[in-house]
């Protein structure tokens, strides 16, 4: 099963790109604060929910890792304590992602863990598994779910944290990739108010890369420990194609990631890249 890739998901995306410079739009006229959505709304709108994709994986394993699990199940309903349920969400992930290779059900118990969890690093970490699925899938059925899920998760961590502009501008794209959004532009809006504030974004998305680059590195000088301007660096080395640099800069964020499966997601990127 293929993991989603730490680097953010939107530098690559040219859709995007290009809709941005189609003109401005009338500015929404609801309120800019997340509205979380019911998991019930999720269900009923995608027509295809954790239910079928819970369904559907069950036929594709052995009957001994039926028995495994249906003991995971089962003591989720036991735990009737929070970190209890954690750990059980964290050990039906690991069944789905590391024993079945399976990843809808994999990424349905890392959002569940992630919401019970209500961090943000983890419900990012949840909603860039499920916006990685939503960019590979064909199903439409599937892809909204898979959208409606990513949506979901950015929601609540723009609710902790309304000012991380990576999640707002990922949020935008699931909307774009899941067509989920009420009007056409939508996503395009959330994006462009991280694009009409942050020059370095705006230049990566117009290609504009070595004025991107320039910034990114003033900012480096500034801020030697911006983790974020330093896996930016890379993307945009990585996507001019400049192999050298972008293995440089992703060697020099390994020692600023903190989460264990983060820094797995870059030095896999690094290996792919050599």
């Amino acid at each position: 099963m293929k993991r989603p890739q730490l680097i953010t998901a939107f530098f690559g995306i040219c859709l995007v790109a290009l809709l941005y410079f189609f003109g401005k739009t009338e500015p929404s006229k609801k309120s800019s604060a997340p509205q979380t959505e019911n998991l019930s709304a999720i269900k009923a709108v995608s027509f295809y929910n954790e239910d079928s994709a819970l369904a559907e994986a069950k036929l594709k394993i052995s009957s001994e890792q039926v028995l495994r699990l249906n003991e995971l199940e089962n003591s989720i309903s036991r735990g009737d304590v929070k970190d209890q349920q954690l750990k059980v969400y964290h050990q039906l992930a690991h069944f789905w992602g590391d024993s079945a290779r399976i990843f809808e059900p994999y990424a349905w118990y890392e959002a569940q863990a992630a919401r019970l969890e209500n961090s943000e690093k983890t419900l990012i970490f949840a909603a860039r598994l499920f916006l990685e699925g939503v960019r590979q899938e064909n199903d439409p059925k599937k892809r909204k779910w898979k959208a409606f899920q990513a949506k979901d998760l950015y929601e609540r961590s723009l609710s902790i944290n309304p000012s991380n502009d990576s999640a707002l501008v990922e949020l935008g794209i699931s909307h774009i990739y899941g067509g989920i959004s009420e009007t056409p532009m939508e996503g395009i809006e959330k994006i462009r108010k991280v694009l009409d504030k942050d020059s370095i974004n705006a230049s990566i998305f117009s290609g504009q890369y070595d004025k991107a680059i320039e910034r990114l590195k003033k900012v480096n000088g500034l801020e030697p420990a911006n983790l974020d301007a330093i896996l930016k660096l890379a993307d945009v080395y990585t996507m001019t194609g400049n192999k050298k640099e972008a293995i440089d800069w992703y060697n020099k964020s390994l020692s600023l990631i903190k989460r264990p499966d983060w820094k797995q997601e870059v030095e896999k990127r690094i290996s792919e890249l050599k």
